[in-house]
């Protein structure tokens, strides 16, 4: 048996006006995914609980498995293992993004722009990250490049005790003044968020940018602290070996700590612009040669969610559709296959960030046809009646169905 678990990160929605009153999964034309319902387990999933943030890294933890009451310890530290950054256990880190705030000249009257400084190349941000590195960087505080993005920052000897700072993608469009609330631990970090505008906002990167059309990386934010937590290993855990394809350095780290074989696709971006059939070949092979379970996290919907990009994000859940899940099906034709789909959590456009709302899951087994549904959506799944209630099982469910 070969196990493949297709992860569309932030898929579940609300109900729009502008899709006559369905969501972007009851929309969209995804041919495979709704031949697999007709034949599957459908029901809903809470993947996260209304005690904990409705992050990707709790969520989708809870889907590989893990309880993230006993094993999340911060977002950051999972992303740090992905960058190859050893964290020692007094380390704190934390999520760096480069981002774009408006111009106001009390940093805390700025609004934040875009959470992603316009999906800012790679290349580009490891030269802004180095500059960062070289007049903020000491001793105490290392900064990291990752991707696009999404980097880190080390705190030797630091401390989780810093107040508040929230993820940038959760205020888009809005004031940054509510959105600073650091105690006297924090201060430090905060004074380095201001240093960094002072820094980047004429750098050649961001001029040559700001002449194309293109928002400024003209700040770093912190967030999502966390220290080094122990994850037990999948295989150990499941008896599977397994691989993670994944954009983002969240889920490489996971796949990281969990053991897997973490599988790179050139290409992959984490936004509609990723190389999906390069995701497909890449578990296809992995499952050809050797793997028992391939764990295919794909970003786009959350980050069209994010971006309120409802066109795209329909578009990627066909591009999903089309691109990874035909070609997987195509290929173990006649095979002995189990699948299992679902988002993490939900990323309504209407609301451009993550609620802890239950997603709709599929769990298709190539010996077992069931009564499924028609439409593989939030309004049929929850039809069904069958809800799991804590989502780190759904995975032994899953597994051993």
């Amino acid at each position: 048996m070969k196990y493949i678990v297709l992860l569309c990160d932030g898929m579940a929605d609300l109900p729009r006006e502008d899709l006559p009153g369905k969501t972007p999964m009851g929309t969209a034309n995804k041919p495979n995914m709704d031949k697999l319902a007709k034949v599957s387990e459908i029901g809903m999933v809470k993947t996260v609980a209304d005690s904990l943030k409705p992050g990707s890294d709790v969520a989708n933890l809870s889907v590989l498995g893990y309880d993230p009451s006993v094993y999340y310890s911060g977002r950051s530290p999972l992303e740090a293992g992905s960058i190859g950054i050893d964290m020692k256990p007094t380390d704190v880190s934390f999520r760096c993004n480069l981002v774009t705030l408006s111009d106001e000249e009390d940093y805390a009257q700025k609004t934040m722009t875009d959470y992603c400084a316009g999906d800012i190349s790679t290349a580009e941000a490891k030269e802004l990250i180095k500059f960062i590195r070289e007049k903020l960087g000491n001793e105490e505080f290392s900064f990291y490049s990752g991707v696009s993005y999404r980097h880190c920052l080390i705190w030797d000897k630091g401390t989780l005790d810093i107040g508040s700072l929230t993820p940038p993608h959760d205020i888009t469009g809005r004031k940054i003044t509510d959105y600073l609330g650091v105690n006297e631990n924090g201060k430090k970090l905060l004074d380095m968020m201001k240093k960094s505008y002072v820094l980047l906002k004429d750098h050649p990167v961001n001029k040559k940018r700001e002449e194309k059309g293109l928002r400024p990386a003209n700040s770093i934010w912190l967030w999502g602290e966390g220290v080094r937590k122990e994850l037990t290993s999948f295989e150990e855990k499941y008896g599977l070996k397994g691989a993670m394809i994944s954009a983002v350095d969240l889920l490489k780290g996971i796949g990281k700590f969990t053991g897997m074989k973490v599988i790179d696709v050139e290409g992959a971006t984490g936004y509609i612009d990723t190389n999906f059939g390069g995701k497909a070949k890449a578990a296809i092979d992995s499952l050809k040669s050797g793997s028992d379970f391939v764990y295919i996290h794909v970003e786009a919907p959350d980050e069209c969610g994010h971006r309120f990009e409802t066109e795209n994000k329909v578009k990627s859940i066909e591009l999903i559709d089309e691109l990874i899940l035909g070609p997987i099906l195509k290929e173990f034709e006649g095979e002995k296959i189990r699948v299992l789909i679902c988002p993490d959590h939900p990323t309504p456009l209407a609301l451009k960030t993550h609620t802890n709302a239950p997603v709709p899951y599929l769990i298709y087994d190539s010996g077992r046809a069931e009564k499924g549904v028609d439409n593989f959506c939030e309004e049929s799944a929850e039809k069904t009646g069958n809800y799991v209630g804590a989502g780190h099982t759904l995975m032994e469910r899953f597994l051993k169905k």
